[in-house]
């Protein structure tokens, strides 16, 4: 390797870093996966390869898009914030049209690999999702109201939903109720990390709920959230959608959750928040996880 090649190499991976924190990987990944959950729940039969793997990518980089857009439109905040002030744009590693380009260059993408593969409702719905995500959530809601997380949870809550539509092309209930199912997750999971990080929130002048109406309020809402997403987590077997072990399952690891809810509230100790906040991480990761093997341990056996 010449002195050349030494000196360029380092920029590279430099760049390669900074344009993949830009899509903000970990939560695509989640985000990847509750998709593909949805579509092998849709079906009884295998979902088609092209689909799966096309109509996955595509959701990918919808949300990679939106990341890269919230990179862009959050920079002076998170300049602010320990939290993100390392990130591409506010150190400089990146400017604003680059980021602006590469969002462009991945939605586009992503809208066309769904296009073709998949359906145009779940190209619609998905290019609604980001808007939803990238503009309205990120420009408009969450400096308008203590509620930002609750009402612009409806994007991130979208994407098993799109993984169902994208192989079946409707709108049924099944895909509803894992829509919903996210959509009460997303409030506790973000008020846990609100709370550990709301003074730089109320540095940066966002109204979080910790910030407007308190710490205990905060904590309070988590608890009842979590009830609420215990119980509505029953409805899979229910409505006979999943079977026993999904229910034992989702019990258990809600269970689990409330308990770290319950936990932050009667000690008000907050450093219990990020444990709350990781764990409910796990928590998705591990529901969607039941619902699949459930699915398909129901249709071998």
């Amino acid at each position: 390797m010449n002195m050349h090649t030494q000196a360029l190499a380092p920029t590279i991976f430099q760049y390669g870093r900074d344009y993949l924190e830009l899509t903000k990987p970990k939560v695509v990944a989640l985000i990847t996966f509750t998709a593909m959950v949805g579509m092998l729940l849709s079906t009884s039969a295998m979902v088609p390869w092209s689909v799966l793997i096309f109509g996955s990518l595509g959701i990918a980089l919808a949300a990679s898009s939106a990341a890269a857009i919230n990179h862009l439109v959050d920079r002076r905040v998170d300049a602010i914030m320990a939290r993100t002030c390392k990130r591409p744009l506010p150190t400089g590693h990146l400017d604003t049209r680059q980021v602006l380009v590469f969002a462009i260059l991945l939605g586009a993408l992503g809208m066309t690999l769904l296009l073709l593969f998949t359906n145009p409702l779940t190209t619609a719905l998905t290019f609604c999702s980001l808007i939803g995500y990238a503009i309205i959530y990120t420009l408009f809601l969450k400096r308008a109201t203590p509620q930002n997380i609750v009402i612009g949870g409806a994007a991130g809550a979208a994407p098993p939903l799109l993984g169902w539509t994208a192989v079946t092309g409707q709108l049924e209930p099944g895909a509803f109720l894992l829509f919903l199912i996210i959509f009460i997750w997303t409030p506790p999971h973000f008020w846990a990390l609100a709370i550990h990080r709301r003074n730089e929130y109320a540095k940066a002048d966002i109204p979080m709920l910790p910030v407007t109406h308190g710490v205990e309020f905060t904590r309070l809402h988590i608890v009842l959230y979590t009830i609420l997403l215990v119980l509505v987590t029953l409805f899979p077997f229910l409505i006979g959608m999943s079977g026993l072990l999904y229910l034992v399952g989702a019990v258990l690891l809600g269970l689990r959750f409330l308990w770290y809810a319950l936990k932050l509230f009667v000690t008000a100790d907050d450093r219990l928040a990020m444990p709350t906040f990781g764990f409910s991480i796990v928590y998705l990761f591990g529901l969607f996880l039941v619902l699949m093997v459930d699915h398909y341990w129901v249709n071998i056996f």
